[in-house]
């Protein structure tokens, strides 16, 4: 006898959505990466002959930063306006208790767990904090980059920066701020990816793939 369950091919994500998904974590990787070496630059030595690779450097940083400036506001357009709502109504299962303990006891291997959506609670809220991060680093971005270069978008955005700054206080704490939560992107990815590996082998599904292919696999249910 056969212990093979029959499963359903879904589409659950859009070539637009997987798009964007692979260039916001290639801009972040970039950005980190970048950023680092902006703070620390450990390949020149200072007051060298070769001060041009800092130049680069900040360079790649500022397209990678209106990447994701882009990005973001293209998935925020889409979440709200998308013909596709499994996003959406992954929010129905963030207001319900029962969905949040479904969710954490399934995490510890009690029981299954059933999603309104493509995200369960946790893992939307997760996202959710992800994107005001991504926001608040975009917002600090431009703040830094206003005040770096005064003419083009940066002198565009120079009344803006000046307003936004009291909210931060200084200009010198915008600027650890923006650092700070670098590392906040650096232990997102180490747990995104940690936790999609998981997702597909506790729960037997397509979770890594989906987001290439654009199709999950879900047990079909006996009718």
């Amino acid at each position: 006898m056969s212990n093979k369950v029959p499963h359903s091919r879904d589409y659950i994500f859009t070539p637009v959505i997987r798009i964007c998904h692979w260039l916001r974590a290639l801009s972040i990787v970039l950005l980190v990466i970048s950023g680092f070496y902006i703070s620390w630059p450990f390949l020149v030595q200072y007051g060298g002959p070769d001060n041009l690779m800092q130049g680069w450097v900040r360079f790649g940083h500022l397209v990678a930063g209106f990447l994701l400036v882009a990005i973001t506001i293209i998935r925020a357009y889409l979440y709200f306006f998308s013909k596709s709502d499994i996003e959406r109504r992954s929010f129905r299962d963030v207001i319900s208790p029962k969905k949040w303990i479904e969710n954490l006891l399934a995490y510890g291997y009690m029981g299954n767990m059933h999603k309104s959506g493509v995200y369960g609670p946790l893992q939307y809220m997760t996202y959710f904090a992800l994107t005001l991060v991504i926001v608040v680093m975009c917002v600090t971005g431009l703040i830094l980059h206003a005040h770096v270069y005064h003419e083009g978008l940066g002198g565009a955005f120079m009344p803006i920066a000046e307003a936004l700054i009291p909210m931060f206080g200084t200009l010198a704490f915008v600027r650890e701020l923006h650092h700070f939560l670098t590392w906040v992107f650096v232990i997102f990815m180490v747990i995104h990816v940690y936790m999609a590996v998981f997702s597909g082998i506790r729960f037997k599904h397509n979770s890594v793939d989906s987001i290439v292919s654009g199709y999950d696999y879900h047990p079909m249910k006996h009718k």
